[in-house]
């Protein structure tokens, strides 16, 4: 056999464009290979189509569930999570307005025991002073009566010192008694 030459070789691949291009023109529009093709193109949908909905389309739907009820979860605790904190705000503050009306209340019983105490002693010191006042006012009266008992040689003494100066002798006790009456 003879190896062809390039210009033949040449020749038949050239020719064998030729016949192509002179019986349909381009190769995808050529009417033969689609049979093989449609089948092949329905095998790989169907193929396609059985694993998208056997296993991704479930593996999706999975994860969306799961999303789903994650995210229902998650709501649900932040109710009932934001429900408890209401409650517990509610509670603190009856406690905070207990705690107020208490302090009130001991501030009130405080004060009342405070004035009770304060006018306890006051009348204690005012009883003391009383008891002082009445006591002093017992001793001027004595000092005054004793005074008023001394009033008397006072003015005898006094008298006596009178008449001795104006008259140059000491008077006698019955002088004194005359002049006292005359008085």
């Amino acid at each position: 056999m003879a190896t062809p030459t390039p210009a033949a070789a040449h020749e038949t691949t050239t020719g064998a464009s030729t016949e192509a291009h002179a019986e349909g023109g381009l190769p995808q529009f050529q009417i033969a290979p689609w049979g093989g093709q449609i089948v092949y193109l329905i095998f790989l949908f169907l193929v396609l189509y059985a694993l998208i909905a056997k296993v991704f389309a479930p593996r999706m739907r999975r994860v969306f569930d799961d999303r789903s009820d994650t995210i229902g979860k998650a709501i649900l605790e932040a109710r009932s999570v934001q429900e408890e904190a209401q409650s517990q705000a509610a509670a603190a503050h009856a406690e905070i307005a207990e705690a107020r009306a208490s302090s009130r209340r001991t501030a009130n019983e405080a004060k009342a025991r405070i004035t009770a105490d304060v006018a306890r002693r006051q009348a204690e010191q005012e009883d003391v002073l009383a008891a002082r006042v009445a006591e002093a006012e017992t001793r001027i009266g004595q000092m005054r009566d004793r005074a008023m008992g001394q009033v008397e040689t006072v003015a005898d003494d006094t008298t006596r010192a009178i008449v001795e100066k104006l008259t140059g002798k000491a008077a006698s006790a019955a002088e004194l008694s005359v002049a006292k009456g005359a008085a």
